[in-house]
């Protein structure tokens, strides 16, 4: 008989991270008995452009899709709302389907999840995602000079302890996450109730022996590139986290040593944007290039990187964080220059043999960085994908999860 769960998600199914970090596990768990229902806030421009694609996969997959459409303004008070909305509709569902877990990504859809285990019995998985009040103070978004902002930080450390005590079970994307949230007075029974699965990668796509010579010599034409040019890549966002002047900085370094050298991002960024950093900081900005393309693409256009960068704001809140690129990346065997301080990222470089870690200090100087992969050993960097990023493996860890909490009266 399968188990009714119901995923709640304030990130939309039509952003990427819906498509590459929620639904991929689903489809696995789908195969295991269970049935889902998602509620997901999607934003209108998305959701016009990708709404048949997402509905076709939960349709062909049995997930039964709620999108309500996320209200950006007024800020706060419409976050209010949704959570609101969210409630209201969860709660009007499970009279009807009778969910036995209610999955809830990261903090606001917790506040639902809780009030359903308290209101129906139903368990709680706390899927964390990171410490998301943190992240908004450490970047830039609220600020706690700001009474307001102060009053809604402080709410949600405390509702954080709440989630934690009250967890049937908690996901935790890293093991750095996990050792810093036991190490908190009175956590330290959260141990066994902690399961650490990262951001993870489909390795049938991200998997370089899938990729022809004619799809790596169309991706190389799309930007001119000759088989003598050394590609520097980048894949993602660039937003809040990412250290992009210190990644032109170490371009720029990175090209004088190596003067066949051209930057690649696969991003939906702005190529204004980032071509006037670069000239910011004197890189020639012919050398820079941007393309974004859908996530079912990302893995031919990897194919054509030489090397891989990646530089994240090393704060407390990155403790937690897991990045969806570096599984990507290694999967597809391209070396990564990454920096300490996040997550469990330079104990997974380090430890597969993946590329190198830079440690930032006032005196980094990439002009005096010795770029030498010597290290690097590709086909540990494949294993190391498989082990700790592999989809499959992703699965069968929210799969232990789900049996347990369906196990229990």
């Amino acid at each position: 008989m399968s188990s009714n769960v119901l995923y709640l998600s304030y990130d939309g199914m039509t952003d990427s991270l819906g498509q590459s970090q929620v639904l991929p596990y689903l489809k696995g768990l789908t195969k295991e008995g269970f049935k889902f229902h998602i509620i997901s806030f999607e934003k209108p421009e998305r959701f016009e452009k990708f709404r048949n694609e997402i509905q076709a996969i939960c349709d062909e997959n049995g997930i039964v899709w709620h999108p309500l459409t996320y209200t950006k303004n007024p800020p706060l008070l419409s976050t209010i709302y949704d959570v609101r909305r969210m409630r209201s509709l969860a709660r009007s569902l499970h009279k009807t389907h009778d969910f036995k877990i209610i999955h809830c990504r990261s903090y606001l859809s917790a506040m639902v999840g809780l009030g359903m285990k308290r209101s129906f019995g139903t368990k709680f998985l706390f899927d964390m995602r990171g410490f998301w009040a943190d992240e908004r103070v450490e970047g830039n978004i609220w600020s706690l000079k700001n009474p307001v902002f102060k009053v809604v930080y402080n709410f949600f450390k405390k509702k954080e302890k709440d989630y934690f005590q009250n967890a049937d079970y908690i996901v935790s994307l890293t093991h750095a996450g996990k050792k810093e949230i036991t190490s908190w007075k009175g956590f330290e029974q959260l141990e066994y109730r902690i399961e650490v699965i990262p951001c993870c990668a489909d390795l049938d796509k991200f998997n370089p022996e899938v990729i022809t010579e004619e799809q790596k010599k169309e991706a190389r034409a799309t930007f001119n590139f000759s088989e003598n040019d050394t590609i520097l890549g980048y894949v993602g966002s660039i937003g809040t986290w990412y250290m992009l002047d210190e990644m032109l900085q170490f371009f720029k370094a990175y090209q004088l040593k190596n003067t066949s050298a051209k930057f690649l991002f696969i991003s939906g960024e702005n190529e204004k944007t980032i071509k006037e950093r670069a000239i910011h900081f004197g890189v020639n900005p012919e050398l820079i290039f941007v393309k974004s393309v859908l996530h079912s693409e990302v893995a031919k256009y990897i194919s054509i990187f030489n090397v891989s960068v990646f530089f994240i704001i090393p704060t407390f809140s990155k403790t937690a964080s897991s990045p969806t690129k570096q599984g990507e990346l290694m999967a597809m065997g391209i070396p990564i220059y990454c920096n300490s301080g996040v997550g469990d990222t330079e104990w997974v470089v380090n430890e597969y043999n993946a590329g190198k870690v830079v440690t930032f200090s006032k005196e980094t100087d990439f002009t005096k960085f010795d770029f030498s992969l010597d290290n690097f050993n590709i086909e540990r960097t494949k294993v190391g994908a498989r082990e700790f990023y592999g989809l499959k493996t992703g699965v069968s860890r929210y799969l232990k999860i789900y049996n347990f909490l369906t196990s229990k009266n």
